[in-house]
């Protein structure tokens, strides 16, 4: 699992493989970030490891969130795909996949008749 962020004013959306599955660091999570004034909410997805922090832009800024996950070791910027990379990678892989599954059909569907007449010559 990459590191992932999408933001928007007054809310930040943060993936990291530190959180998934760890319940003892989303404890953590949720008190480091409750002490920053501006902090609506924090929910955190331990299945996916996806912080979701809603925020006052006029109290808090986002680089001051994303700054402390990162001096607390919970997130990895160099690391971090953005949005639209993750649009992205998900379009190529569903592409892939979807010609994969075309080009064997139209494989299957042209080697149909090949097994009946291999047969025909056999007998």
């Amino acid at each position: 699992m990459n590191y992932y962020i999408h933001n928007v004013p007054g809310r930040v959306r943060v993936k990291s493989p530190v959180v998934k599955r760890n319940a003892t660091a989303a404890d953590e999570l949720k008190k480091m970030l409750s002490t920053l004034q501006g902090i609506a909410t924090i929910d955190i997805n331990l299945t996916t490891g996806s912080l979701l922090v809603n925020y006052n832009p006029k109290t808090v800024a986002y680089t001051e969130i994303v700054s402390l996950l990162q001096r607390k070791g919970y997130f990895n910027a160099e690391k971090a795909i953005t949005h639209d990379q993750y649009i992205q990678n998900a379009v190529s892989r569903a592409g892939k996949a979807a010609s994969k599954a075309v080009l064997g059909a139209f494989a299957e569907k042209a080697l149909e008749g090949s097994g009946l007449s291999f047969l025909a010559f056999l007998i």
